[in-house]
Order: structure tokens, then sequence, then C-alpha cells
């Protein structure tokens, strides 16, 4: 059936590009209209995307393309722009645009009072089109110019309180580490285009190629891995992960963007589109298996040292999207993958929304100085508490489900990486355990009480925790019914959503073991946040006392930044230091001196030039005399 809606889909990115073109020409003047300019343009984007989405849903839909631009030409070769409609970017253009929509919502309450509220919806709407742009791309180039467009929106909106340091320096952080990942991709996207026949880099003639064994099975495994350097890069992968936590440096509800539903994303998706070539390449799948997999534990044991609640949750983010590679790498397809995206997105937001209502209301960030706010925010608290339970993977919420068909696939498929992934769903339960009753439940703490307990009561009341706005909490109360409900879409005894992506059938059982062990995990790890947390009985430093190392080990993330700093960063400025030695003293040294020369002869030129016969006289008598001397002395050379 031919679809109605697809080819329509240009208009789903084009919505928020004229919101930012209208807010970056008139956003001071709009003030307040500006906001609405950009959650009406969000959501006309999310009503196309669901109608496409329904579409597809609905029918047997074919895949749409529309590449009647003609973009580059160089001799015979032409490079066509469009776009492209599948199940698969359907499905991506729903979680991104729903998302986008919230947190723009979310952020009318959140960014209140900010003189430049204009700029920070501009720059969302500019995140929204690139993201929105890069799912739809018709080819990989098109896809790259995507990529990098993101990779500019991240830096501008993890900077945009430019005005602290440790902003900039995020910021920066962020577009260097992920321009490490980018330049793989760049390669892989050359190699490609050298290597497809005709030149071809459009999706439809990379899966013919690949899936028919027209590549060169030598190269191929070169190609997988580059593209994964990109996703690594752009999906905080280890060991380019470090971006990431220091990236909380922006507003709450970029954080919450920016982890859920668009630029780490990009990653996983970017593995997704290019499955087949993936597919080609055990030994690629194996690599993105197991880095996949050291992520989702590594990541996860750093989450259980630190207090910054968006560091826990970004360290999360870090290990979740590890799962995410660790399912695309064993194999199976990559509808376990996209399915715990699909679910993470939902769960993953609330959970940042959540603790940007949370520092909203007590103005730190640290956990230490939290407590009792369940007493105070109680949608807060239960929205919170459901993100948990599902991130935790918790029956019957969503992350219960995806997060079960990526560890069952693993257990048919890597043992080893099976125990990996319910080690690391243990150390996930118990870190977000440890948050929740840090922040929520006990005795408040800290700025939890007030600010100034030396003041009035009247001064108490203004300062004293409270509920968010109705425009923050809508958001999270729609997110939490999303990640109680979104897991159904697929679970062991309905397999739509794998059927739906893939074409595929799947007849795959209930592995009540996987189910059990996973539950206990999950399980025991909230168990043991509850004893040492909330009950008390285990003390809280029972192991940071008997094994300190440990616990600065975790605290201190593994020394992965003083390590980098060490062997990289330092060793770059020292060689930087020496060149522009060579630059200031060297080239710099020889223009100034051949420029030197040139004045200085110029200047000789204007005192000898100077007008006055006598001083023209005497230089002719000189002259002749030095002209004399010389001939006499050659008289005498000679006559000698």
């Amino acid at each position: 059936m031919v679809s109605d809606y697809s080819q329509y889909a240009w208009l789903i990115p084009l919505f928020p590009l004229l919101a930012f073109l209208a807010l970056t020409a008139m956003g001071r003047q709009l003030k307040d209209v500006g906001i609405y300019i950009s959650i009406v343009a969000m959501l006309a984007s999310f009503i196309v995307a669901l109608l496409i989405f329904i579409e597809r849903v609905g029918g047997n839909v074919e895949d749409y393309t529309w590449d009647k631009m003609n973009w580059l030409q160089v001799g015979d070769f032409s490079l066509r722009m469009g776009f492209e409609v599948n199940n698969l970017n359907a499905l991506m253009l729903v979680i991104v645009t729903l998302v986008s929509l919230l947190v723009n919502i979310y952020s009318k309450g959140y960014m209140k009072g900010d003189e430049r509220i204009h700029v920070f919806f501009a720059y969302i709407a500019l995140f929204s089109f690139s993201m929105l742009g890069l799912v739809i791309s018709e080819n990989m180039l098109e896809l790259y110019i995507f990529w990098e467009l993101v990779g500019v929106c991240s830096f501008l909106l993890v900077g945009f309180w430019y005005f602290k340091p440790e902003a900039r320096a995020a910021a920066k952080k962020a577009f260097i580490v992920t321009r490490i990942g980018d330049v793989g991709l760049f390669i892989a996207i050359l190699l490609l285009y050298w290597y497809m026949p005709g030149h071809a880099l459009d999706f439809t003639s990379i899966h013919n190629a690949f899936t028919t064994g027209k590549i060169d099975p030598s190269i191929v495994t070169w190609i997988a891995v580059l593209i994964f350097v990109g996703a690594i890069g752009k999906s905080g992968q280890f060991p380019l992960h470090t971006w990431l936590p220091d990236a909380m440096e922006g507003p709450t509800p970029i954080s919450a963007l920016i982890h859920a539903a668009t630029m780490v994303a990009a990653g996983v998706y970017l593995v997704a589109r290019t499955f087949d070539i993936f597919h080609a390449s055990p030994d690629a799948l194996t690599v993105v298996a197991y880095v996949g997999g050291f992520t989702a534990i590594f990541a996860a044991t750093i989450g259980i040292a630190q207090n910054d609640i968006k560091r826990i949750l970004a360290y999360s983010t870090v290990s979740q999207l590890g799962y995410m590679m660790m399912a695309l790498g064993i194999g199976v397809s990559y509808t376990s993958g996209m399915f715990h995206l699909f679910t993470h997105a939902f769960f993953k937001a609330l959970l940042f929304l959540g603790a940007g209502s949370v520092i909203h209301a007590v103005h730190t960030q640290d956990i230490n100085e939290m407590g009792g706010l369940s007493r105070k925010m109680k949608i807060t608290t239960w929205t919170f508490a459901i993100g948990t339970l599902a991130l935790s993977g918790i029956f019957p919420f969503a992350g219960f489900w995806s997060k079960d068909m990526i560890l069952s696939e693993a257990y048919d498929h890597n043992q080893l990486l099976f125990w990996v992934g319910v080690i690391a769903a243990f150390f996930t339960a118990f870190y977000m355990s440890r948050l929740f009753f840090l922040v929520f439940m006990g005795e408040a703490r800290g700025k939890a009480i007030h600010e100034d307990a030396e003041h009035d009561d009247d001064h108490h009341a203004a300062h004293e925790p409270h509920e968010s706005p109705a425009s923050m909490t809508t958001p999270l109360i729609i997110l939490a019914v999303l990640a109680v409900v979104a897991g159904f879409v697929n679970t062991p005894f309905n397999e739509w959503l794998g059927h739906w992506l893939t074409g595929q059938e799947h007849d795959e059982t209930a592995n009540w073991v996987v189910i059990i062990l996973s539950t206990l995990a999950g399980l025991l790890g909230i168990g043991l946040g509850y004893l040492i947390y909330l009950k008390r009985t285990i003390p809280r430093d029972a192991v940071s006392s008997k094994a300190p190392w440990l616990y600065t080990l975790l605290n201190r993330k593994y020394f992965m930044d003083e390590l980098y700093d060490t062997i990289i960063v330092r060793p770059l400025r020292g060689l930087g230091w020496v060149l522009d030695l060579i630059d200031v003293y060297i080239i710099d040294g020889i223009v100034r001196l051949v420029a030197f020369g040139v004045v200085s002869l110029g200047r000789l030129g204007s005192r000898l030039q100077n007008g006055q016969l006598q001083s023209y006289g005497v230089i002719m008598l000189l002259g002749m005399l030095i002209l004399a001397l010389a001939i006499a002395g050659r008289r005498f050379i000679h006559a000698g």
C-alpha cells in the first residue's frame, strides 16, 4: 500500500527550523510569544510524525523515498538529497518529537525568568530540527551533515550558561571528544563511497550491496567499525564517554533532551540504520557487543559513588546505552536495542525532568543536601518513583520488558554478556534506590529544609521546597504513564514491535530463568539501597570505611579524566607550546626579519634622497673616491 502521509515527512523538521529562524530574528521582541512559537512548532511536528506512525502501524505500507533534489554533480556522479520514511525512522520520529514537545512545555516553567529564554528555545528548535533531519536522511552524507549539526547544537546548549567556567569547559569537552568519533564516521563514509557500486551512498543501495555480498569482506569490517566509532562518540560509549556526565552543566531540560531522545540516541540509531553493514561482519558485531557490555557495567559501577543527582542519571544513561549497543552487537536483529531505546527515552526523560523539578525546588544538585521531599513534592515523588522502577527493570514497568529482551538474547547467544548485563542491572537498581531514598524519603537535610534558618517564618516559607508549576509537572505525568505502558508493545507473549520493525516473525517464548534472575537482581539492588539509606540497618560507610581506595576509585570515575589529561591533553599541550615557539620565533621571526630589512633599506634610501644638493655632491665625491680607489687597487694587484 502506498503511504498518504509519508510524503509530508519533510514538514516534521521544517516546523522547528521555522521556529528557530523566527526566534533568532525576533526573539527578544516576541518575548513570551516566542516560547509558544517553539511549543506550537514541536506540536505540529509531533502530529505529523504521529499520523505517519499510525498509518504505518495500521497497514502494510511501503517504504517511501523522495530523492529528487540533485545537490551535487561531478562528472557522471550525482549526489541527491531527499528523505526516506520506513518503520524504523517512523518510530524514531515519534520518540524525538514527543520528548522534544514535552521538554519545550517543561522549559516554559523551568527557564522562567532567564533573560536569554528566547535564545534557549531557539537552540532547542534548532536541535530538534537537526535530529529530525538526521532521522529521515536518505543517504549517509546527508545524515553526516545533520550529525555534525547535532554536535554544534549540543555545544550551544551545554554551554548555554556560558558565564559559568564549568559550562564553557563542558561545552568544549563535548564538542572535541565527539569530534574524535565523527572523524571515524567520516572515514567510513569515504570508504563507502570508494567501494560501493556506482559510488552510491543512499541506504537502499547500501542494503542491496551488503546483503548480496558485493563488497569485499576485508573492507566490510573496517567500514562497520569506523561507523561504530562515530556511534561511540555520540552515544558516550567507552572510551569516549567522558563528555556525557560533564554535559550536565547545561540546563536540566537539555540534559533530558540529549540523554533521552536526541544526541545519544543518534549513535544507537546509526548502528540500527546501517545494521546491514554490521550484519555482514561478525567481527564488527563482536566489537559492538563487548564495548557495549563493558560500558554498561563500567558506568553502572561509577554511578553508585556519585553525589550529583544529574551525574548519577548521566552515568545511568551511559550504562543503558551500553545495554543497547550490546543488544545490537549480539546480532540477532536491531529490535531489542531499538526497543530499549524506545522505552528508555520515556523513563530517562522522566527522571531528568524529575531531577530538574527537585533542583528547581531546593537549588542544589547534591543528593546529600536533600531528603524528605516526598511530603512537599508529591507529583514529582510519585513520577520519579515510576521512572526509578522502570529503569531498575521491575515488572510491569517499561524497562522490565526491554531489558529482559536484551538479556534473553544474551542468555541464548553469549553467557558472559548475559551475566555482565545482570550485574549491571543490580548496580542500576542500587544506585537508583540510593538516589530515591536520599532525595525523597527520610528526614530533610541541608537545603531541603530552607536556605537560611535565621530569617523569620515567612521568609522560611518562601524558601521551603514546594511542588513545581503545572507546566513542569504535566510532562512528568505524561512520561510516567508512558514509562508504565510503553513496554507492552513488545512482550515475550506478543512481539509486535519486532515483527513490525523487521518484517520477520518472532516465535520466542518467555525465558523464565532470565525473568527471574533479572527481577531478582533489581529487587536485590533496591533492597540493599533500602537497608543502607532508609532503614539504616547497614552503615552507609560500610564499604568506604574498610576500602576507601575503592570508593575513591569509583567516585573519581576510575580516574579516566586524569588519565586522559596525563597521556593526551598534557602531551598535546606541550606539543602546542613547541609549535607555538616555532611559529613565533622561527616562522614569524623570518617574516619579521625580512620586514625589518626592507624597512631599514627604505629608511636608508629616504635619508640618502633628501633633496639637498650639497648632500648629493658629497655622495658623488665619495662615490668617485671609492671608484678611484677600487681602480687603483685593481691596477696595483695586477702590477704585483
